[in-house]
């Protein structure tokens, strides 16, 4: 087969493919496939959607603050310290801080008056 037939028949192949499309996804959870997707699924699962990890994103510490959290509100029971490594591993690769995921602020000129705020000098009543 030429290159020119090969390309033709590839071409519409390509195509289909969704952009962005990099990383294989577990059908179940939606989880990235990768080093520690299976320890996530099967500790984070237990107790909620996996959209609730899917959803989010954060750094390392933000992460380490989300599973203090559980584990002081929610029931979550402690990790062994090799397990939590590997979920946090997990989640700082596949679901880390994104980029330009939060708007900037708006510049006080563009913030409404505040109604509460006490003029200098005005009278306290």
């Amino acid at each position: 087969m030429s290159g020119r037939i090969l390309r033709r028949l590839l071409l519409p192949l390509v195509l289909l493919l969704p952009l962005g499309a990099s990383a294989e996804t577990d059908p179940e959870t939606g989880f990235e496939i990768g080093p520690g997707w299976e320890t996530v699924k099967n500790t984070c699962t237990a107790c909620h959607s996996a959209k609730l990890v899917t959803q989010n994103s954060g750094s390392r510490n933000r992460w380490v603050y989300i599973i203090r959290w559980m584990q002081e509100t929610q029931g979550l029971w402690p990790l062994p310290p090799e397990t939590e490594d590997t979920i946090l591993d997990y989640l700082v690769e596949h679901y880390g801080p994104k980029e330009g995921a939060r708007r900037a602020p708006l510049p006080p000129t563009m913030m409404p008056k505040n109604p509460y705020k006490q003029e200098a000098g005005g009278s306290s009543g």
